[in-house]
């Protein structure tokens, strides 16, 4: 079998030998990693099972000022800190949801139409399960533009500006999805972090008032279609898998295994849901050796791989604390 025709497999619940796998590095990790082999194209030949790239609005350095980037939503990123792959917001372009005229971006539609046609014109000769992200895709995008304090307490004291705010940035991602679904995808993959190290950032209720009927939205898109839907979330989201699952989610990410009970979470979903991740970038791999790594792939592999459902991942991007061995 291909590696496509593999994370389909698992994606469908049926077991697989060998079980999918796949990594990510942030830029700083990728260094290490390739100073350490001395190899340039390391990252091409580790063998990984999925393929894709992300958009979250094209982050262009802004000349004269080193380390500050703005993106396509007119968000200014400060990436002089420790993060350098993402940073933080500068400033935030909207403070009151009852009086601002902030307009959404009209997207580089050909940029993005180019990016569409590249990851997809060698599917013949590249046997990986192919996807396009859209990152920063809901709540991201939404405390991007207004600050992560600002959106909480507007879904209290606004709600209904709030409603018609999450609306604008559905209708602008939908717009993206209906371009990418012209293209000859596997899946299509959102990033959006929902949850802390315990419970929902906004709560259970706010999340499905707000953000729920948006992906609901972008989901059915791309299931209509016939594609795969994946969800990448940080934290502890274990109160939305019955909803995404009625949603039509096929595979979350990222699952942390110091957030969830991997066990109990497989068993209550495991039949409906597919889990990609398991290795934890916070606990396991900045701390411990080789060998107690390929000891932790073991123990996540035997509680996760029966009746399939699992691409086998570190949880997140491989962050520059983790050693390249």
């Amino acid at each position: 079998m291909t590696r496509r025709e593999i994370v389909i497999r698992a994606l469908e619940h049926k077991e697989t030998q060998p079980i999918p796998f796949h990594m990510d590095f942030t830029e700083q990790a990728l260094e290490n990693l390739i100073a350490y082999t001395g190899d340039p194209d390391i990252e091409s030949k580790l063998g990984t099972y999925l393929y894709y790239k992300q958009y979250w609005g094209w982050p262009t350095e802004i000349p004269g000022k080193p380390g500050y980037y703005k993106d396509e939503f007119g968000v200014v990123w400060n990436r002089n800190g420790a993060d350098k792959d993402i940073g933080l917001p500068e400033d935030y372009l909207i403070e009151d949801l009852e009086d601002y005229d902030y307009e959404f971006p009209k997207c580089d539609e050909a940029r993005l139409r180019k990016e569409f046609e590249e990851m997809t014109a060698d599917k013949e000769k590249d046997d990986r399960f192919i996807m396009y992200g859209f990152g920063f895709s809901m709540f991201e995008r939404a405390w991007s533009l207004m600050g992560m304090e600002n959106v909480l307490c507007s879904m209290i004291t606004c709600p209904d500006e709030t409603e018609e705010f999450f609306g604008k940035i559905g209708d602008y991602f939908c717009h993206l999805v209906d371009i990418a679904l012209e293209y000859d995808f596997d899946g299509i993959y959102f990033g959006d972090d929902w949850g802390q190290q315990q419970g929902l950032i906004m709560g259970l209720d706010h999340w499905r008032h707000y953000i729920k009927p948006q992906m609901e939205r972008l989901y059915k898109k791309v299931r209509d279609k016939g594609l795969y839907v994946m969800q990448h979330s940080c934290g502890d989201c274990h109160e939305l898998f019955p909803d995404l699952i009625e949603m039509g989610l096929n595979c979350y990410q990222t699952f942390q295994p110091e957030v969830y009970d991997i066990y109990k979470m497989k068993e209550i979903y495991g039949d409906r849901l597919s889990f990609w991740g398991g290795i934890s970038t916070q606990q396991c791999l900045p701390f411990v050796t080789p060998e107690e790594v390929k000891t932790e792939c073991v123990r996540i592999y035997e509680a996760l791989h029966n009746g399939g459902g699992l691409i086998i991942a570190p949880t997140h991007a491989l962050a520059f604390d983790v050693p390249p061995e």
